[in-house]
C-alpha cells in the first residue's frame, strides 16, 4: 500500500501537477523564451570562457592543475540527478498524454511511437512533455559548468567544448520554439545517456575505480547513432505521413547534429591516434631498454 502511494505520488509531481499540465511556451510562465536571452547567454557563454582562459594563462605561467576540491564531483551528482528526473518526468508525461488521447491515434490511424518522433502539424508548445523540454533547456546551462571546470583545472579551452554546449543549448530552444517533432525521443535518449555519464562522473570524481577510460566517448557514439537514426525516421514519416509539425527547425537541428558529428569524430580519432602513438613511443622505448 505504501508503494502504491509513493508511485502515484511520484506520478503527481512529474506528469499530473497542475504546473506540468498547465505550462505554456511563454513570456509569462516560461524565463529565457526570447531570441535576444538566448543569444546574449551563448554570447557570454564564450565570452566568459576565452576571458578565464586568457586570464588564468596570463596570471598562471605554469600548467599545472588548480583544485577544486569537491565541486566537479557535486557537479556531476547534482547533473545525474537532474537528468534523471528529467527522463522519469517526460517518460511518464508521454504515457501521460498517449493515454489522454487515445481518439486522436484512432482518427488519424498512427501510433504513439509515430507521435514521439512526428508530432501532428499545428502542434502548440504547452502541456507535459514541453513542461520537460522546458527543464531539459534550463539544464542545458548547468552542462556549461564543465566547461569552466576544464579551463581552470587543466588550462585548457576545447572548441569542441564550447561548440557543442552552445549549439546543444540553440537546439534546445528551437524544440520548444517550433515545438519540434522528435524532441521527446531526443530528450529521452540524451537524460539516460547523461544519467550514466554524470553518475560515473561522480563515481571517478570521489575517488572510486574506473574500469573504462573511453566509456564517456562510448556513450557519445551511443547517443550520436540513435540521434542519426531517429532523424531518418522522422524524415520518412514526414513524407509518408503528410507533415510533420516544426520541419523547418528540424532541418537546422539536424545540420548542427551533423556538424556535432563531424567535430566529435575528428577528436575521437585524434585521441585514439595519439593513443597509438604513445603505446608504439613506450614499445620503443622497451626496445631500446631491452638493447
Amino acid at each position: 500500500m505504501t508503494e502504491t502511494r509513493m508511485i502515484q505520488t511520484l506520478n503527481y509531481y512529474l506528469s499530473e501537477h497542475p504546473s506540468i499540465v498547465g505550462f505554456r511556451w511563454t513570456d509569462s510562465q516560461s524565463w529565457g523564451n526570447t531570441w535576444v536571452f538566448l543569444f546574449i547567454s551563448i554570447s557570454s557563454y564564450i565570452i566568459l570562457s576565452v576571458f578565464l582562459h586568457l586570464f588564468l594563462l596570463l596570471i598562471f605561467r605554469h600548467r599545472r592543475p588548480l583544485p577544486l576540491g569537491p565541486i566537479p564531483a557535486v557537479h556531476s551528482l547534482s547533473m545525474a540527478l537532474i537528468s534523471f528526473t528529467i527522463f522519469a518526468g517526460i517518460l511518464l508525461s508521454s504515457a501521460a498524454e498517449i493515454r489522454d488521447t487515445r481518439w486522436f491515434w484512432r482518427r488519424y490511424k498512427t501510433t504513439p511511437f509515430q507521435w514521439l518522433l512526428c508530432f501532428p502539424i499545428g502542434t502548440r508548445p504547452s502541456g507535459r512533455v514541453f513542461f520537460w523540454s522546458y527543464i531539459f533547456y534550463l539544464s542545458r546551462f548547468l552542462h556549461t559548468l564543465r566547461t569552466f571546470f576544464t579551463i581552470i583545472r587543466r588550462r585548457k579551452l576545447s572548441f569542441y567544448q564550447l561548440f557543442n554546449h552552445s549549439i546543444l543549448i540553440f537546439m534546445s530552444f528551437l524544440w520548444l520554439e517550433f515545438s519540434q517533432s522528435f524532441q521527446v525521443l531526443g530528450i529521452i535518449l540524451t537524460t539516460s545517456i547523461y544519467s550514466v555519464v554524470y553518475g560515473y562522473r561522480f563515481w571517478t570524481a570521489v575517488g572510486l575505480p574506473s574500469k573504462c577510460f573511453h566509456f564517456v566517448n562510448h556513450c557519445q557514439i551511443v547517443l550520436l547513432s540513435c540521434n542519426v537514426i531517429c532523424h531518418i525516421g522522422v524524415l520518412l514519416l514526414h513524407f509518408l505521413r503528410g507533415g510533420c509539425n516544426g520541419i523547418g527547425a528540424w532541418v537546422l537541428n539536424s545540420v548542427l547534429n551533423g556538424a556535432i558529428l563531424f567535430f566529435f569524430l575528428n577528436y575521437y580519432v585524434k585521441l585514439h591516434l595519439e593513443k597509438k602513438r604513445k603505446i608504439g613511443a613506450a614499445k620503443q622505448m622497451l626496445k631500446h631498454k631491452d638493447n
